[in-house]
């Protein structure tokens, strides 16, 4: 007999759960969600460290090769322009020399003896006693001894220069940045001795990653901060940009000159500078407000009637906590925050701020 009460029970249990739900379909629960307002996209400025340097830096080099045999300066030292700062053996120059001036003195005599050989020749001509090849000749013997004296003037010149190349000078009013030579040194013609920060105006060398360097370009405009003097910011631009990559760090080099002369900027101080994206970056989202599908980025907008719409978003360069926007977004629209990926098309929603406040939209005013 229970065995057959039980199919009425459960016709029973049926008839009582379709009462109590009066025919109507299900309603979806209003889901609270936090919200922000986009904002000025900070990472449309990127930072790079640098450090600064002087506008002229000339790597200084001897014109010949040779020994060192003296240094006088060190590396931070002022100098003034022509002053000494090493010197090479002299001795193979000044033999050198010697043999030049031997060889003018040569020249000379042999130019006198042609001289006489052809005013002889010449007066043996006006009386008709010699021919015409004979004083050709004298004549040709007498120009090319004046050109073998002017040769070796030339020479004895070069070498007399050769003498003063032994001395390397500075070729500005400076500081000593680098020394790479030392006495007892064999160096060669134009092998780097001295590198010299010349007074004057100072910039920033700064290394751009290989990924980055199509949204800079010469001219561009930057601000720098000195880290010696924090809160301070300077105006300046991109003055150089290198075509080639180093070929370890694969970076780009360039310099930053600063727009004001006077900037209070010593050498070798480290600063910060700050560049701004080439193009339009006005507004910003975080990074979880963003999610992606099939390629296309997009986040959740919330209507004037408080229910979501999913808005495809260009983006740009990621920011450790921000996406940069480039279209899709307005500065007065009310974006997801977080839990993106629980939303769905049309879902009616309750906005709050970060501080649990309820959001008043457009409609709701």
């Amino acid at each position: 007999m229970f065995r057959h009460a039980l199919p009425f029970l459960g016709v029973f249990g049926f008839v009582l759960l379709a009462g109590c739900g009066n025919g109507e379909p299900e309603q979806l629960s209003t889901r609270p969600v936090m919200v922000v307002q986009p904002q000025p996209a900070s990472e449309a400025f990127e930072s790079y460290p640098g450090e600064v340097h002087a506008r002229y830096e000339p790597e200084l080099a001897f014109r010949i090769a040779g020994k060192v045999t003296e240094r006088m300066v060190e590396a931070g030292e002022r100098v003034s322009k022509d002053q000494p700062l090493a010197k090479l053996d002299p001795q193979d120059v000044r033999l050198q020399l010697e043999g030049m001036r031997a060889q003018v003195a040569a020249a000379e005599a042999n130019l006198r003896v042609a001289r006489a050989e052809h005013e002889r020749y010449k007066t043996l001509m006006d009386r008709q006693l010699v021919s015409r090849s004979q004083f050709d000749s004298s004549e040709n013997a007498y120009r090319s001894a004046q050109a073998r004296l002017q040769q070796a003037r030339a020479e004895f010149d070069v070498a007399n220069n050769q003498v003063g190349y032994a001395i390397l000078r500075a070729t500005h009013e400076g500081v000593v940045a680098q020394r790479r030579v030392e006495v007892g040194q064999v160096v060669g013609a134009g092998q780097t001795a001295f590198v010299l920060a010349a007074d004057g105006e100072r910039e920033v060398a700064i290394n751009l990653p290989e990924q980055a360097l199509e949204r800079y370009s010469v001219g561009q405009p930057v601000s720098v901060e000195i880290w010696s003097q924090p809160g301070k910011t300077y105006a300046g631009h991109i003055r150089e940009l290198s075509p080639a990559a180093d070929a370890q760090s694969r970076t780009y080099s360039a310099r930053v000159a600063f727009d004001d002369a006077e900037v209070p900027a010593e050498l070798g101080q480290s600063a910060l500078v700050s560049i701004r994206s080439n193009g339009e970056v006005p507004l910003a989202v975080p990074l979880s407000a963003v999610t992606a599908e099939q390629g296309n980025a997009y986040v959740w907008r919330v209507r004037e009637d408080a229910t979501l719409e999913r808005v495809v978003v260009q983006t740009g360069a990621f920011g450790e906590s921000s996406v940069p926007i480039l279209k899709g977004l307005h500065a007065d629209d009310w974006i997801v925050l977080a839990g993106v990926q629980m939303l769905h098309e049309n879902q009616a929603v309750r906005a709050v701020d970060r501080d649990n406040r309820p959001v008043v939209l457009a409609a709701q005013e």
